[in-house]
């Protein structure tokens, strides 16, 4: 038999051997709230584990990963860090109908470093003079960002505190900004507070308007039944326990 014939049975029999072979599974693309980044790392392990389905997270503020949405990125669901962003975009016509859900309910907490001489018993304290500068995600994109300045204003300090506020990007950089000793202390949601050697105070919730956290489907995705099964994964007991470990409470918990 010539070679080239020899060749050509070989790359056929390869093309057939592939083609028997069973597709992979999609890549489910999520846009998540920054907030959320550890809870998703063991989220995705345990969903990939029980679905077989690959996940890749796009993390960032809340408004910025709709304005994304809004330009086009092909993304599959939103896990938002507000209710007001995903029904934004149901308005717009960019998320499947009836897909909007609760999902949990974040909480506001003051960080400081341990090792910082400093120590605050309540959000008034950030009005004394030894702290320089303070630490919040922009409020124009972070729903923890406006949460803040929410408290901020309802502890009657906002007038004093605000020109020595810092604005970051979301709620990782906040906290990023007082772990490295750039700012005295940060305003971040408590789910970023558990892990690490900082010290740490909860808000009370009723100093702001409740952080509501709710996922949409985005419409056009080709992966819509994947995306609905993580969803079903999220609001179901397995990862609902996952989100309180993180310090997470249950959609509509009491303040």
């Amino acid at each position: 038999m010539p070679a080239a014939t020899r060749a050509l049975g070989a790359s056929l029999l390869i093309c057939l051997s592939a083609a028997c072979l069973p597709a992979a599974p999609p890549r489910l693309l999520i846009s998540a709230a920054a907030n959320l980044r550890g809870a998703c790392e063991r989220l995705e392990t345990e969903f990939e584990v029980s679905s077989g389905i690959p996940v890749l997270f796009n993390f960032g503020a809340t408004g910025k990963l709709a304005a994304q949405i809004e330009q086009g990125a092909p993304v599959d669901l939103l896990v938002a860090a507000d209710v007001a962003t995903p029904r934004h975009l149901e308005s717009l016509g960019l998320t499947l109908p009836g897909s909007l859900a609760i999902y949990a309910r974040g909480r506001l907490a003051l960080w400081w470093r341990a090792d910082s001489g400093l120590d605050f018993g309540s959000l008034e304290d950030l009005a004394r003079p030894e702290v320089k500068r303070i630490a919040i995600a922009d409020p124009r994109l972070a729903p923890y960002g406006l949460a803040a300045v929410q408290a901020l204003r309802a502890a009657g300090i906002w007038e004093r505190v605000q020109p020595k506020t810092v604005y970051a990007e979301n709620v990782p950089q906040a906290l990023q900004y007082a772990e490295t000793g750039n700012v005295e202390a940060a305003l971040v949601a408590r789910s970023l507070c558990l892990a690490g050697q900082g010290r740490w105070i909860l808000i009370p919730a009723g100093w702001h308007e409740p952080l509501d956290q709710a996922l949409v489907l985005i419409s056009g995705s080709p992966r819509a039944r994947e995306a609905q099964r993580f969803a079903a994964f999220l609001l179901g007991p397995e990862g609902q326990r996952i989100l309180q470990s993180f310090g997470y409470e249950a959609p509509g918990a009491a303040p």
